[in-house]
């Protein structure tokens, strides 16, 4: 099965997130020249060409897709239930061919035992269609990053084929049991209810149940002789005893009573289950809030006035409020994407416990073991602050962001980060225009979590807003 609708879903969503934090008048340039080259080409601007655009803008040193990690998630529960359902299959049929020479396997708990596997199938199918989630608490113990409404939306339908996929392997491995075990012991089946049911009204249900393989294999729809012949009582051993050759006649309707009740439904309802979740992530795709802003966007002309003020003579306004903080005392420092490399200034690296490196060539498993090290070392000071060193040159990415919300699920909630913006020019402080995107960033982000922070130099550092720097 190919998650293709599913990725281009996770994928798009991913990118409207992200997007979210870019200037509007950015994203209309960036989507309409898209339009427009797609246009010059002669092709539709689909939402998958409009991915593999932004990866290709995103250059060959961006990150591992994220729909992976949410594939990944849901490839490692379908595996955990498939597991699940061959080992319960195999213990199952055991436990219903259990015969120990004395009473006999009765039909009756194997026609009700399917019959509740049947139901069960059809439960987990009109669970998935109501849009129910039974399993939505045990899922967030397990999953490591925040339910995106996307998520929320496509769980019923993910678990439900996680849950048919199971029970396909159960009814497979059940009837492969169930194979060996007849060819392994000497089975003795019979038919036994408390209720007075006569052979005949037996009988006449038996046909009923066997009916759609009745007409090309007879053999495994049992005649009124047989339902007779193998009646047994609790008391009776006389009629236990007599035809013992007939009581082993019964298992190729077990098979098939297994295979056609059991196991087929489950395939369809499970190959169903697939085709709701592509159905369901194409109804998602078309009816995501940004795509109908990315629509708007690639229509619309891109009208360039060079500011957002009605006087031309006026610069765009990028000021903020938010003030740059003193360099705090910090044992721990985090170089993000190669900042401070070949070797940190003193201020940055005198005294520090840990100094590590993420984002930039890193992968997203040498990230996350980087902040659950740090996290392990903030429990013995919760209060402290983290140094992030950043390159001051270069905007703030959607990946350094992804990394500072991961930071603070994970680190103890009085921890706090200072993004240490570098110029390129040790001696020197970075240039006003680029300590701004730094400040709107930590703004964006959180300036309760999040703040910005210069190296002392040798004179008094003037803040951005013209004052001194708290």
């Amino acid at each position: 099965m190919t998650d293709h609708p599913l990725r281009l879903l996770l994928d798009f969503d991913t990118c409207a997130q992200r997007d979210k934090g870019q200037a509007p008048a950015f994203l209309h340039r960036r989507d309409r020249k898209f339009a427009l080259s797609c246009e010059q080409q002669k092709v539709a601007p689909t939402p998958k060409r409009w991915l593999a655009h932004i990866n290709h803008l995103s250059g060959p040193g961006a990150s591992a897709s994220p729909a992976e990690h949410t594939l990944g998630f849901w490839r490692r529960i379908n595996s955990g239930f498939m597991a699940a359902g061959t080992l319960f299959g195999l213990l199952t049929m055991l436990g219903l061919l259990f015969y120990d020479g004395g009473q006999r396997i009765n039909i009756t708990v194997f026609l009700a035992f399917v019959a509740f596997q049947l139901l069960l199938a059809l439960l987990t199918t009109g669970q998935s269609l109501a849009g129910w989630q039974p399993w939505r608490t045990l899922l967030r113990r397990f999953r490591n990053n925040p339910e995106s409404e996307v998520s929320v939306k496509l769980q019923p339908v993910l678990m439900a084929r996680a849950a048919q996929l199971g029970g396909l392997c159960f009814a497979l491995t059940g009837l492969a049991t169930l194979l060996i075990m007849v060819v392994l012991q000497d089975l003795a089946f019979g038919w036994s209810t408390t209720l007075e049911t006569d052979a005949s009204r037996y009988h006449s249900f038996i046909v009923a149940v066997a009916a759609p393989w009745a007409w090309f294999l007879p053999a495994a729809a049992p005649d009124l002789a047989l339902v007779e012949a193998t009646r047994f009582f609790r008391a009776n051993a006389a009629a236990d005893s007599m035809n013992p050759a007939r009581w082993g006649q019964w298992w190729p309707f077990i098979a098939m009573l297994w295979t056609t009740w059991a196991l087929l439904p489950r395939l369809a309802l499970a190959l169903l289950a697939n085709v709701l979740v592509r159905r369901k992530a194409r109804y998602l795709l078309a009816n995501h809030p940004a795509m109908r802003a990315l629509m708007y966007r690639m229509e619309t002309p891109a009208l360039h006035t060079g500011n957002d003020h009605n006087d031309a003579s006026d610069l765009p306004d990028t000021e903020t409020h938010l003030r740059l903080k003193p360099l705090p005392d910090a044992s721990i420092a985090l170089c993000w994407a190669g900042a401070g490399d070949p070797e940190l200034p003193d201020a940055l690296s005198a005294g520090k416990s840990l100094i590590a490196k993420a984002g930039g060539r890193m992968t997203l498993t040498q990230d996350r073991q980087v902040l659950e090290q740090v996290a392990k070392q903030l429990t013995q000071t919760p209060s402290e602050s983290v140094l992030l060193i950043t390159r001051s040159w270069e905007p703030p990415t959607g990946e350094l962001e992804d990394f500072l919300i991961s930071a603070r699920e994970l680190w103890p909630e009085a921890s706090k980060i200072a993004l240490v913006p570098l110029a390129t020019r040790i001696e020197r402080e970075p240039d006003a225009h680029q300590i701004q995107q730094w400040l709107r960033f930590a703004k964006r982000v959180g300036p309760e979590f999040v703040t910005v922070s210069l190296i002392p130099t040798h004179r008094t550092l003037p803040d951005v807003n013209g004052g001194i720097m708290e």
